[in-house]
């Protein structure tokens, strides 16, 4: 795939996907903000519904609460919200949910995808990042037949695939997941903030469940501390997926804030 330095692309529109209603907005809100500024177009997306995050509404209540927010939280920065009706807990890698994922990278066409890290705290998410790889190589791929509702046609190309940070940085065994760079969020905290906060009932939830009632004070010193790896004040942490074939020149650093770690200088 030619690629050119510098260059707006012809189709601005970034894909990111997290598993359920917030991850995006904790995971990557501030480097979509940022792109957003740039001009480019945001479609947020979620495989599973929520319907697991409540003690006390039932699982199509709280489901139905979860979509709200999230479409109110996508607002924010002008932008779509759809999910993929899978159940949180239940979510397996099978033909039906690839075909799913498929018909969604094919409606949005996007120039970039952002997801989950492989390497997480839960299942739901490594399975979304996997998800996201494969449906980005499917997408074009005339053959694939989605047997969805009013397909959309294959893409044109593999967009640019990034993962975001594992939550707190970890992998399952607590092990630190490495980074390729940050974006210095610094400018738009506040933006990713009033994203996060529109999501009311996972607060609550966390507060329950794992005794978390710090949500957007959590999320703040958690960017506090990726900012502190490369001295900004806020940053966000990602990998790009560079097998074959991808395209694999971080091309973010066009457009936005992308900051490097000394001993990562090499690895654009």
């Amino acid at each position: 795939m030619k690629e050119t330095a510098g260059i707006f692309p012809d189709n601005p529109t970034v894909l990111a996907v997290g598993a359920h209603p917030d991850d995006i907005e904790f995971l990557c809100a501030g480097t979509l903000a940022l792109l957003h500024r740039r001009g480019f177009n945001i479609s947020i997306a979620t495989v599973c519904t929520g319907d697991m995050g409540s003690s006390d509404l039932r699982p199509y209540e709280i489901a139905r609460k979860r979509f709200g927010e999230a479409t109110e939280a996508a607002k924010v920065l002008e932008a779509s919200y759809k999910s993929l009706g899978e159940s949180d807990l239940h979510l397996v890698f099978d033909n039906a949910i690839r075909a799913k994922a498929v018909e969604l990278v094919r409606q949005i066409d996007p120039y970039v995808v952002v997801t989950h890290s492989p390497q997480d705290y839960m299942f739901d998410h490594e399975i979304t990042a996997n998800l996201m790889w494969d449906a980005c190589f499917n997408a074009s791929v005339p053959n694939f037949v989605t047997n969805q509702a009013d397909p959309a046609k294959p893409t044109s190309k593999i967009p640019y695939l990034y993962y975001a940070d594992a939550i707190g940085g970890l992998d399952r065994f607590g092990r630190r997941v490495d980074v390729d760079f940050y974006v210095d969020i610094s400018s738009v905290i506040e933006v990713k903030e009033k994203m996060l906060s529109k999501h009311e009932s996972q607060r609550s939830w966390l507060k329950v469940q794992h005794g978390m009632d710090q949500y957007l004070l959590n999320m703040r010193r958690w960017c506090e501390e990726r900012g502190r790896e490369v001295n900004v004040g806020f940053a966000e942490a990602f990998r790009q997926h560079r097998g074959h074939p991808f395209p694999n020149r971080n091309i973010l650093q066009d457009h936005i804030p992308v900051v490097q770690r000394e001993s990562n200088l090499g690895a654009r």
